[in-house]
């Protein structure tokens, strides 16, 4: 069963059920968005790195619906950080379903590819979405990778959190939460970070702070 599992046409098919059910999920989902001003440019096409907590993971895709509510939006390739290992490509594949590109790598495998990759990106004035303490953790700790790149891209990091009332927890590291239909939910974007060119490491713990008060933000706007 487990050599089933990891086949690349079951993995294929899976990924495609869950993308399903994702968008089922979301779109039958009530949105509201708290920082609206701190989206709008973003949503009218200006690059920039979004940056939640992995926990969020599954929520965030909703970001390219809610998004499109903001006047001035205008459509701009978004694409994802994922790592090179089968869970990454599997994410990949998911979020492909919303028209979110993956871009594979890691701190660990790929990173300098990937690195290089997501400058490209940024230069074009796509939109680049990083989990800052994935894809192992430790939970809400964010990685020096994030400030690098939007220092070296000169391009902004927008903390953003997402919360839904109909949700499970799974019993993972980062307790990651699975939307279930017909909810309601709201998508938080707080200031853009600006990151300094030199002494960008300096920029991580704002980043990590900036990204908590989005999150408890999310659960204050949306408990239960």
């Amino acid at each position: 069963m487990r050599a089933l599992l990891r086949h690349p046409i079951t993995q294929a098919v899976l990924a495609r059920l869950l993308g399903w059910y994702l968008v089922l999920a979301l779109r039958t989902t009530r949105w509201t968005l708290d920082g609206e001003a701190n989206l709008a440019p973003q949503a009218a096409g200006v690059p920039a790195v979004i940056a939640f907590w992995h926990e969020h993971l599954p929520l965030m895709s909703a970001l390219t619906l809610v998004g499109a509510r903001v006047p001035g939006y205008r459509r701009t390739p978004v694409h994802a950080l994922v790592s090179q290992s089968r869970d990454g490509r599997f994410i990949g594949e998911v979020v492909r379903r919303f028209g979110i590109e993956p871009v594979l790598g890691s701190s660990s495998r790929g990173g300098a590819a990937s690195l290089r990759n997501m400058l490209k990106l940024l230069a074009k004035g796509d939109l680049i979405g990083i989990t800052p303490d994935g894809p192992r953790g430790p939970r809400r700790a964010a990685d020096a990778g994030v400030a690098q790149l939007a220092a070296l891209a000169g391009v902004p990091v927008l903390p953003c959190a997402a919360r839904t009332t109909h949700r499970l927890v799974l019993k993972t590291w980062d307790r990651m939460v699975v939307p279930l239909p017909f909810g309601r939910a709201v998508m938080v974007c707080g200031p853009a970070i600006r990151v300094p060119r030199e002494g960008w490491r300096d920029a991580v713990p704002g980043i990590t702070a900036a990204l908590n008060k989005v999150a408890d933000r999310a659960e204050q706007l949306c408990p239960g």
